[in-house]
């Protein structure tokens, strides 16, 4: 019995229940039924153009994004699968400021809601820098089912870790 530490927080009921679906070697199958398809963002200008998308259509007043880019070194040992920072340069007189987003390499092969939500939440970030409330209705505002992907990505996570992930043998 493996522990389902994606799931920290959630009740017993639903751990239970996943836990029996690892168990059974059945979690795969139930993500593959959900999420047929993986995305075909392959290349850090795909992700930029798939975010200025995400951006323009719900945070058009928002401060602009200078780089979207899958990144290598974000792994779960951050706690994150995606990161958003706002970088200050000096350049002779002027302060520069841009907003960056890096999405874990680990998405590359994913279907495309899991994606989109890493995305919208890292997006979210230009308006609300913390986890708060306010945070989470602009999530849902422009991914209404934002809450039950999440949990969904988190089950994908387990599945990886119980060696069960049907995604990572399809090309």
């Amino acid at each position: 019995m493996q522990q389902l530490k994606y799931l920290a927080g959630y009740s017993s009921d639903i751990v239970q229940q996943v836990q029996s679906l690892v168990d059974a070697g059945t979690l795969g199958q139930v993500l593959l039924r959900r999420y047929p398809n993986l995305h075909n963002i392959r290349s850090d200008k795909a992700l930029y153009d798939y975010s200025q998308a995400l951006k323009q259509s719900y945070l058009r007043q928002s401060q602009p994004v200078s780089k979207v880019i899958f990144d290598d070194k974000i792994s779960l040992s951050h706690q994150a699968l995606g990161l958003h920072s706002y970088v200050a340069r000096i350049q002779g007189r002027k302060l520069k400021a841009k907003n960056e987003i890096r999405i874990s390499s680990k998405l590359k092969r994913v279907p495309e809601p899991l994606l989109k939500m890493v995305v919208v939440h890292e997006l979210a970030h230009l308006r609300e820098k913390e986890h708060n409330k306010a945070f989470y209705q602009l999530c849902t505002h422009m991914l209404p089912d934002y809450h039950q992907l999440e949990f969904d990505l988190r089950l994908y996570l387990t599945c990886v870790d119980a060696g069960q992930c049907p995604y990572q043998a399809m090309a």
